[in-house]
């Protein structure tokens, strides 16, 4: 499946928040066994006034790609724009402001945490790097509300509120390593063939939840940034392939190098578990005929992947609803002719 860039609505005629604007896509599993993962988008065009929100089934991570968000938690704010990512983790009461037409996706994790990958071979830095990821300094506002202020939590899928008479922001101080936190996109330290051949894209994890099975991630968040493609004797662009994993694809800005036309900022494709894809038919001639010297890939772009061992089923609002699913997706690949030559 393939959506179009999801349309953020206008402001005068539909005002909506980060929550009122929050739409599931696809998900697995459920948050009352604490194991599953949920796809959500966030189209909106005003600010979260005098209400804030915790989810109380996991953690998000926030990947804005249009309009920046200013997010007050009760550890302190964080200013997130396009081409960084946040995590708040399960619990946490924030609010959001924007600053006009604002989009995003999210990848929420039940059941487990978002850590960094282990490095195995690769050794002591690489990826993200600890040192990279930025936690909010204590703020506070003793600030009473007469009129209500409104907490929402998320809680087995659905939203429920409360009102209570003053901010639920007074937290003057804090300790601890449990913490909501950000991270900028450029800063992660790309690792790539340097000889020959295509590896596997989880060279390119930013963050994962860890499932029970050993290696098997419940969530990764993979990132596709720009870098320099030297392998020879080598197809460089992702290979055709079937997956265990589910992928779920995401793009911040710029041009996806095997998708280079349909595939938009602000829109998403989805690749089930063992349905072959690959490079559409442009980019497979392109890439078969390139002369093999050093290039810069993906300059000026920001592709992204969530991927899971699990298998996503596809909401009604992503089907149906959202009307921006892309029904003829599947013609990129039908120009691909054999050349195989016995």
């Amino acid at each position: 499946l393939r959506w179009k860039p999801f349309e953020i609505p206008k402001a005068p005629q539909n005002k909506l928040d980060f929550v009122s604007g929050l739409h599931t896509l696809c998900g697995a599993g459920e948050p009352r066994g604490r194991n599953g993962i949920a796809v959500h988008v966030f189209l909106c065009n005003t600010s979260m006034l005098d209400r804030c929100l915790y989810n109380s089934d996991g953690d998000f991570l926030i990947v804005p790609q249009q309009g920046k968000l200013l997010i007050t938690t009760e550890f302190g704010k964080m200013l997130v724009e396009p081409n960084e990512i946040c995590v708040i983790q399960q619990g946490m009461r924030f609010s959001v402001e924007v600053f006009g037409e604002t989009r995003g996706y999210i990848l929420e994790v039940y059941g487990a945490h978002f850590e960094l990958p282990d490095l195995g071979p690769i050794g002591a830095n690489g990826l993200a790097n600890p040192r990279d990821f930025l936690v909010p300094v204590a703020w506070y506002e003793d600030r009473q509300v007469p009129g209500g202020y409104t907490v929402i939590s998320k809680y087995q899928g659905k939203l429920f509120a409360a009102q209570q008479d003053f901010s639920p922001f007074n937290v003057v101080a804090w300790h601890g390593n449990y913490t909501p936190y950000k991270y900028h996109l450029e800063k992660f330290m790309v690792i790539n063939a340097v000889a020959f051949d295509h590896a596997d894209p989880s060279i390119f994890t930013v963050l994962t939840a860890k499932s029970t099975r050993p290696g098997v991630a419940l969530a990764d968040f993979v990132i596709f940034p720009p870098r320099w493609g030297v392998a020879n004797n080598t197809f460089r662009p992702p290979y055709y392939h079937r997956n265990c994993m589910s992928e779920f694809m995401g793009l911040i800005k710029g041009h996806y190098e095997a998708k280079e036309e349909g595939f938009q900022p602000g829109g998403a494709s989805l690749h089930s578990m063992m349905t072959p894809h690959g490079p559409d038919a442009d980019c497979f001639e392109k890439a078969s005929k390139a002369k093999l010297e050093p290039e810069r890939v993906a300059e000026g772009t920001m592709a992204f992947m969530f991927e899971s061992s699990l298998s996503l089923a596809v909401t009604k609002w992503g089907l149906l609803t959202s009307n921006r699913l892309d029904k003829s997706y599947y013609k990129c690949w039908e120009p691909l002719k054999s050349h195989f030559n016995p």
